[in-house]
């Protein structure tokens, strides 16, 4: 690792520990020549995820997009941001196992609504509606009653 501050080709590693994120590795970094410290992240290098939409168009698979329709469907509830973020990162994790490489939106679409439900039903009837592309209140009163069989279980 180059040292950002002289450019000297060696320098030494202090410390290095694991994030609580996607696999990162934090190490902090001392240049041999002029002692100065500095941080570097390291991340492995992950196979690019292509999704496949439901009208047939392939996109690269975007984590901010996956959590950005988390956050909407969790809206004003009572949902700490780390269960979010827990929950963004369990459905990447879930994808990038699979060993394709494309991936279908609706298979997706199954997994956040299947992890909403278990986290907050609300969040799940807006992710639902959206997702299933509810078009009347009487979708909206389907799924809440088989919602409501499904808890009497």
């Amino acid at each position: 690792m180059r040292c950002p501050y002289c450019f000297h080709d060696e320098t030494s590693v202090i410390d290095s520990r694991d994030t609580d994120e996607m696999q990162i590795t934090r190490r902090r970094r001392e240049c041999l020549k002029c002692k100065k410290r500095f941080t570097t992240y390291e991340r492995a290098e992950m196979v690019e995820l292509f999704v496949i939409k439901k009208d047939g168009r392939r996109e690269k698979f975007d984590r901010g997009k996956l959590k950005g329709g988390i956050l909407k469907a969790c809206e004003k509830r009572p949902i700490p941001l780390e269960k979010i973020e827990k929950l963004t990162d369990e459905i990447e994790r879930t994808l990038l196992k699979r060993e394709k490489t494309e991936v279908k939106s609706t298979f997706i679409g199954e997994i956040v609504s299947k992890k909403l439900y278990r986290l907050d039903p609300v969040a799940y009837v807006r992710f639902a509606s959206v997702y299933r592309d509810f078009g009347d209140i009487n979708q909206f009163k389907k799924e809440i009653q088989e919602m409501l069989k499904r808890r009497k279980k």
